[in-house]
């Protein structure tokens, strides 16, 4: 496209725009050939579409949305809240490139009520209407499975595929099958139970799908009563077991809260990269958990939580024939739904649930991503490699990175470890200790130096590989010795990071640049756990070799001291006297047994250096 070409292009699109009306309402962007690649939802449809050409757009991708676009159209609406679902049909309609893609591989599946005479009841991941009323579907199979389970031993549906009619089970048409003589069935098909009996169980059995257990146990409880009171205590004692086995399922429910009468709920879990977002979804009925289910969606233009939520709500509340008038949301919503108000819960049994959700919505994300790491172990170490070039903007992926670290007591002893991992795995063949050999005294900045120094300088000598990224465990002061030393003296070009640690002494900040400064990434992330544990081993590195040299001190004995006696020497001495003590005690013929003539004369003149050694004759 030449630049002519471009600036007609941009002079039609604002013209359009000048013509828009400032009320609520759906746009959508066409490209060269008239293909739809956008749609959008306005308060203000004038306001909101010049904004794509009137300002600097900052974000890279709506840049590129804005180069393509050729032609805007535009539908009015009635309300904020008509434009929501007018926006959400189009997207469906039309499956424009640049919005948000719902990945919903899965059927999961539902419960179906059949349209028979005499329903069935059944498990099913077909949808189709005109065969039954569908309840579901249900994210946690488990969780479908115990509501057939009570429905079948409370209710007892028939499971048989045939087609009862009054007229067939009057003429003896049908006869029963297992189901009826193991009594999971009570014989709709010869008679034994009456069309209304069953119907009535089938309405029960819709109540408990639909939450109302609470209410079932009170219609139950009433029922049993009434059936008392006229002394058919049979059909009394029948209502008493659905009762019981009806409130033993409510007591295995997840109850938040018997007052929350009927709210949906939602929260949103960004990815680590925040390129994909997990929207979960709950319904409670009656304070019970009925519905809990997680979507994922894919960001096309780095849209916002908000931005999401807002295409996602009305989407799935019309999945799920939600008719809730109360919403729980995270954070404050510009926009209204019809029909429903949205509620941010600062407290009690309502962010209770919220944070319910949010649980939910983060170990599905964590499930999701280990399904795919497990698929493909090397992903995990791209995508970190990955996440931490976008971090600190360096200019290639850190696939090698070493760490430092110093160990010492009062400046005694002083010894430093260095870590080295590749592909964000450690490589242990290439870690190295060192020796603090021209430092005196407590000194971590000259200690650091030092090691960085001898490190790097043979690199250079040698010809090896050069890491990607150095950290240090430590902070700013960390941070800028060792860029003294690489880039001052040495003349080399690799980046440098630091970890820094709190008042507790836990890791709590990536640091970078120069000056170091603080990099936003959230300390429950998964990187930040890699570079913690990165941290974690350089500093049990270096103090492992610095508690070995002090034990070696410790352990020192006055045999070390004796010229011409070595460690095979001194451990026959102590595994046959046991003791320095009774070494220094042993006479000349003694020690000369253990150690032959010459060492044991060495021994016993160290010893007693103010006596002769008397031989026997």
């Amino acid at each position: 496209m030449t630049r002519e070409e471009n600036e007609q292009r941009l002079e039609h699109c604002k013209n359009k725009v000048l013509a828009m009306p400032e009320t609520p309402g759906c746009y959508k962007f066409h490209d060269k050939e008239g293909t739809i690649i956008y749609v959008g939802k306005a308060k203000n449809l004038k306001r909101r579409v010049s904004s794509y050409f009137h300002k600097e757009v900052d974000r890279y991708k709506t840049k590129i949305l804005v180069s393509k676009i050729w032609d805007i159209s535009y539908s009015y609406a009635n309300t904020e809240e008509d434009a929501l679902l007018m926006e959400n049909s189009m997207i469906k309609q039309y499956n424009p490139r640049y919005n948000v893609l719902l990945k919903d591989g899965k059927t999961y599946p539902s419960i179906c009520i059949t349209k028979e005479l005499y329903p069935r009841i059944f498990q099913t991941r077909t949808i189709n209407k005109k065969h039954g009323t569908f309840y579901g579907p249900y994210s946690k199979i488990s969780s479908m499975y115990n509501i057939l389970e009570i429905i079948r031993k409370v209710f007892k549906p028939r499971t048989c595929r045939l087609p009862l009619t009054p007229e067939g089970i009057k003429g003896g048409n049908f006869k029963p099958c297992l189901e009826y003589h193991i009594g999971n069935c009570l014989g709709p098909c010869i008679g034994r139970q009456s069309y209304d009996d069953y119907q009535e169980n089938i309405r029960q059995a819709r109540e408990v799908l639909k939450g109302n257990t609470r209410d079932m146990l009170k219609y139950l409880t009433k029922k049993m009563m009434e059936k008392a009171e006229d002394l058919k205590f049979e059909e009394a004692e029948i209502l008493k077991q659905r009762h019981i086995m009806l409130e033993n399922f409510v007591a295995k429910s997840e109850v938040v809260s018997y007052t929350i009468k009927d709210v949906d709920v939602f929260c949103i879990e960004d990815d680590d990269l925040e390129k994909n977002a997990f929207i979960n979804y709950m319904h409670v009925r009656n304070g019970a958990i009925n519905q809990s289910f997680t979507y994922e969606y894919k960001r096309k233009l780095k849209e916002s939580d908000e931005e999401l939520l807002m295409l996602a709500i009305p989407e799935i509340r019309n999945r799920f024939e939600s008719t809730c008038k109360e919403v729980i949301v995270p954070f404050d919503m510009n926009w209204n739904l019809k029909d429903a108000e949205f509620f941010v819960p600062e407290r009690g049994d309502k962010k209770h649930l919220l944070e319910l959700s949010q649980m939910n919505a983060k170990q599905y994300k964590f499930d999701r991503l280990k399904q795919a790491e497990k698929l493909n172990p090397e992903q995990k170490q791209t995508r970190l490699m990955k996440e931490l070039k976008e971090k600190l903007k360096l200019p290639k992926l850190p696939y090698h990175i070493e760490c430092f670290d110093n160990s010492n007591i009062g400046g005694t002893d002083a010894v430093a470890g260095c870590v080295v991992y590749k592909g964000m795995k450690p490589s242990r063949k290439d870690y190295r200790r060192y020796i603090i050999k021209t430092v005196k005294g407590p000194d971590d900045y000259a200690s650091m130096q030092e090691v960085v120094r001898r490190r790097y300088s043979r690199m250079i000598e040698e010809g090896t590989s050069l890491p990607d990224l150095i950290i240090t465990d430590g902070g700013k002061g960390q941070m800028e010795v060792v860029r003294e030393v690489v880039e001052g003296e040495l003349q080399l070009e690799i980046p440098i990071a630091g970890l820094a640690k709190d008042d507790r002494h836990r890791t709590n900040e990536l640091l970078y640049g120069s000056p170091p400064q603080v990099i936003g990434l959230k300390t429950d992330s998964e990187l930040f756990h890699v570079l913690t544990r990165i941290q974690d081993d350089v500093h049990n590195y270096a103090i492992e070799y610095h508690r070995d040299k002090r034990s070696k001190h410790a352990l020192h004995s006055e045999l070390d001291d004796i010229k011409g006696i070595g460690p095979k020497t001194q451990a026959l001495l102590m595994r046959r006297l046991k003791s320095v003590k009774r070494i220094k005690l042993s006479d000349y013929q003694t020690l000369t047994e253990v150690l032959g003539v010459v060492k044991g004369k060495i021994v016993y003149e160290h010893f007693h250096p103010d006596k002769l050694p008397i031989e026997k004759s």
